[in-house]
């Protein structure tokens, strides 16, 4: 079962459209007047929060956690029963994630610095309680008088599941410690919170802006030109939608080099030095609780089991796709030697990305601007709402005049086809800001439970940074990196959406982090069909069909550079796992150094010189030595869309036997019973090889 993770925040992204309608405004009633305290399944009124209301939420929820903390210790011996104490501890998280959750999102997104700063402030509050929760003795005790008796053996299913989990849970932050120990790893956990926190902020508040001229912008589309042109002059910021055209379609090679310096130094003026003390930290509280590095503690509780296990599985990846890695390199240096008129030996970072755009527009006539034409977002939007009211029997009301955080953002309403009843609410925002988290995310802001008075529906943010509208030109996705992406956001936001798990801690995305990827991933499949696409995939002005030619071009590049993703893939799984295992046990290296070899062990291009692209890899804080679960978790993912395209991938029989035996138990039984019960079989890599074209 699911491993409840008992301190921090996981955040862990056509034609006539039948699903969306638009619904009157939803009545949000304030109790105490703190738009952040919320009753049973309202939702919270964004616009009307202002910076003061974040501080007095965080101490009105954590003053009810401790009352409710205070009653779960007062039970007299003998009287401790599984509603009392386990289910108890259960509410008490789901109570701190109600205002916690939102709280972070709005330290992510909101665009007042004052509100920004109090959510973070706040943050630390509540990781810190939390970390005394985590290691209350009292409560272990509780916990432990109740694991004692008679009634812990008669449990069965998610009540079995949450008492575990639960348990297993306390004993894991060192329970059977001295105290003074224990002070200890309290200590070290606040710090990381704030740590942490200060890693994060350090990569989404930092920008950085290429000034470049009108011969340098030659190769890029107008609209493009449109959109950075100030004055006489060009200016690309590092964001995703600014830097990546740049990066594919500038002629000029210097300025894509200097772009390249800029963006691959995010945060080096910070993080470089942070990223050591955050890992050691991490070593010291694994060797506090008697393990020889993090990786080795936080391993023994997911599938793997120990960092053996996962360096033979990068080993052994690498190894799958390092022939058809090696192929993309050569046809890229045979490209470069015929625009140079020399024999070249070497492909530099700056040049990967526009040499792969030509080799698409070569050889699979791939012309990705033109492509984008056909997948307009609102569009995109609409056709995933199409194919999961097929598949998955889901519908989508946009919310008329909701209450958000900027006026960009939308709102909707989830419904169930079947009983229409409603399912959950969730908010896009879809376009950069400045001071906004700088890739794409779900962000969960409340989990759904079984509660008194019913069952708490599921509240979910996607939050993307996809190309805003220019003038007349709407926001055009391109297909592979965006069109893909936003269909693997959504993944995770049904996940949350469809839950029917009992208890918070199981709930949506509430699985171990290893498998959490899976069910996102599976979702990008549908944007990569000839079926599915064709629901959607529509010309922006015209309304015309994607012409059959241009979809048979880009399935056939679909796998182009599969070889060199997964490549990337491996090195920044090893790149992790090396900080959070090896690195920690003797550093005979600097951080950039261990970087700088390993990108020449598993990567056949050259990085930028003077750059330090790790101090931007955000997920070295929230998947510390979990990275590798993205590649792990796509094995299964693509095993099980095997199943929708041997029966049909907009079947809805499957399509529900998926939902209803994977995506909606969440964490309540194990990932790996997940997947088995669904395949009728052991899973295995045979689809995950097929879907990289090896």
């Amino acid at each position: 079962m699911k491993r409840i993770a008992l301190w921090g925040i996981i955040f862990i992204l056509f034609g006539c459209i039948p699903t969306q309608q638009v619904v009157k405004p939803i009545e949000s009633i304030k109790p105490i007047n703190n738009p952040f305290i919320t009753g049973f399944n309202e939702v919270i009124p964004f616009a009307e929060m202002t910076a003061e209301d974040i501080p007095e939420a965080t101490d009105l929820t954590l003053a009810k956690a401790q009352k409710m903390l205070d009653a779960i210790i007062a039970i007299e011996d003998g009287k401790h029963t599984f509603e009392n104490t386990i289910v108890a501890i259960d509410d008490i998280w789901y109570e701190i994630a109600k205002v916690e959750y939102p709280v972070y999102l709005m330290g992510s997104v909101h665009p007042d610095e004052l509100v920004r700063d109090n959510a973070d402030s706040s943050i630390i509050t509540f990781s810190e309680w939390e970390t005394d929760l985590s290691l209350n003795e009292d409560l272990f005790n509780a916990v432990e008088k109740f694991a004692n008796s008679a009634a812990s053996k008669e449990l069965k299913g998610e009540d079995f599941a949450l008492f575990d989990d639960t348990y297993k849970g306390f004993l894991r932050q060192g329970f059977g410690l001295p105290k003074e120990k224990r002070d200890e790893l309290k200590v070290i956990r606040n710090e990381l919170s704030k740590i942490g926190l200060e890693f994060n902020n350090n990569i989404s508040s930092y920008t950085d802006t290429l000034v470049v001229t009108e011969e340098q912008m030659e190769g890029t589309p107008d609209w493009y030109k449109d959109a950075y042109r100030h004055g006489d002059v060009y200016k690309i910021d590092i964001s995703y939608p600014s830097r990546r055209t740049f990066m594919q379609l500038s002629n000029d090679v210097d300025a894509r080099k200097a772009l390249s310096e800029k963006f691959l130094n995010k945060a080096a003026d910070t993080n470089l030095e942070l990223i050591p003390i955050m890992v050691e930290k991490h070593h010291e509280l694994a060797r506090i609780l008697g393990y020889n590095s993090y990786a080795e503690y936080l391993l023994e509780d997911r599938m793997p089991k120990n960092p053996e296990t996962v360096w033979n599985f990068e080993k052994e990846l690498n190894e799958t796709i390092r022939e058809k890695n090696m192929a993309e390199i050569q046809e890229l240096l045979e490209l470069k030697s015929r625009l140079s008129g020399q024999e070249e030996t070497e492909i530099n970072y700056w040049e990967l990305h526009y040499l792969e755009n030509i080799v698409g527009e070569e050889k699979y006539s791939l012309n990705e601007e033109e492509i984008s034409e056909y997948f307009e977002l609102t569009a995109v939007r609409d056709g995933f709402f199409t194919i999961t009211q097929t598949v998955f029997g889901l519908k989508f009301n946009q919310i008329e005049n909701p209450s958000v955080w900027h006026e960009e953002v939308t709102m909707y309403e989830v419904i169930d086809s079947e009983s229409n009843q409603r399912l959950g609410y969730f908010y896009l925002d879809l376009f950069p800001r400045e001071n906004k988290y700088g890739h794409a995310a779900h962000f969960g802001i409340a989990k759904g439970k079984q509660t008194a008075e019913g069952y708490q529906y599921p509240i979910a943010s996607l939050v993307c940074n996809f190309t805003r509208p220019s003038g007349d030109k709407p926001s055009l996705m391109k297909h592979k990196s965006e069109v893909g992406t936003f269909f693997h956001e959504f993944g995770h936001l049904i996940h949350g959406m469809v839950t029917t798990a009992k208890y918070y801690s199981h709930s949506g995305t509430s699985v171990d982090r290893d498998f959490v990827e899976a069910p996102s991933q599976i979702f990008e499949n549908w944007a990569w069909d000839t079926e599915s696409l064709k629901l959607f995939a529509k010309h922006y002005e015209t309304g015309e069909m994607i012409p059959d030619k241009l979809l048979e071009s880009m399935l056939a590049a679909k796998n182009m550079t599969t070889g060199g993703d997964m490549a990337f893939q491996v090195f920044l799984g090893s790149e992790d796992l090396t900080l959070y295992d090896s690195w920690g046990k003797e550093k005979s290296e600097t951080l950039l150094e261990m970087s700088q070899r390993l990108h020449k062990d598993v990567l056949m291009w050259n990085e930028t010189p003077n750059t330090a692209r790790i101090t931007s890899f955000g997920h070295l804080n929230g998947y510390a030595a979990s990275y590798y679960g993205y590649a792990w978790a796509e094995v299964f993912a693509q095993d099980m869309f095997s199943i929708f395209e041997r029966d049909g991938i907009l079947n809805p029989e499957v399509g529900m036997r998926f939902r209803k035996e994977v995506l909606a138990p969440g964490g309540s039984l194990e990932a790996l019973d997940l997947v088995r019960t669904f395949l009728g079989r052991e899973p295995n890599s045979d689809a995950f090889k097929r879907s990289m074209g090896l």
